[in-house]
């Protein structure tokens, strides 16, 4: 008699994931960010900024105008590639799949936000673990904590932004008050900590 055998495992995608989250203040942060990045970074990185729900969203188009890699925004199905730059859209939840694919989801608020980064950063925890990094740029609230510390726990990195560097400290500082955050940068110094944590694209 035979043993039936289990099925296989969903395949894990092999970009490296880095998640940018913020709120108030925190398009100054993406935007430093991403023009100090170099255009063959090798990582895949999505953005989750608060936005108006009733509005349609100008973020991308403003990121890309400083930034040496591709940025759009994010649509349902999405195949993150290393060195592509990928936003949440207004109104939905962004989620990252194990796949390498990028999920919406229209689920209620989480602390009246939609999109959430906790929402984001959970799904990074689940299927990026050790391959996945999180940066909590300055915001006002407490959204990003909680996902900050499943990433943390499931093996993945935690930055935040320095009080300092800040226009509102609520989001870094509730990070870090989770026990998540392995380092608080100044923002100049969060571009070259993505650089050491991420494989360069040899493209």
């Amino acid at each position: 008699m035979t043993t039936p055998t289990a099925e296989p495992p969903t395949a894990r995608s092999a970009v490296q994931v880095v998640a940018l989250v913020g709120s108030a203040g925190g398009l100054r942060g993406f935007t430093r960010v991403l023009e100090q990045l170099p255009a063959n970074f090798g990582g895949a990185i999505v953005v989750v900024l608060h936005l108006q729900a009733a509005h349609p969203s100008m973020l991308a188009r403003i990121l890309a105008r400083s930034s040496r890699l591709p940025v759009k925004q994010a649509e349902a199905g999405d195949v993150l590639e290393p060195g592509h730059v990928y936003v949440a859209p207004p109104d939905a939840h962004l989620l990252v799949a194990a796949d390498g694919t990028m999920q919406l989801d229209d689920r209620p608020p989480i602390h009246f936000l939609r999109p959430s980064a906790d929402v984001l950063l959970e799904s990074l925890a689940s299927s990026y673990a050790g391959d996945g990094l999180a940066v909590v740029f300055s915001g006002t609230g407490s959204d990003g904590a909680a996902g900050a510390a499943a990433l943390k726990d499931a093996g993945g990195v935690v930055y935040a932004q320095d009080e300092a560097s800040s226009e509102f400290f609520g989001m870094p500082a509730a990070a870090i008050a989770s026990g998540a955050v392995d380092q608080v940068l100044a923002l100049d110094r969060i571009a070259p900590a993505l650089v050491e944590f991420v494989r360069p694209s040899l493209s």
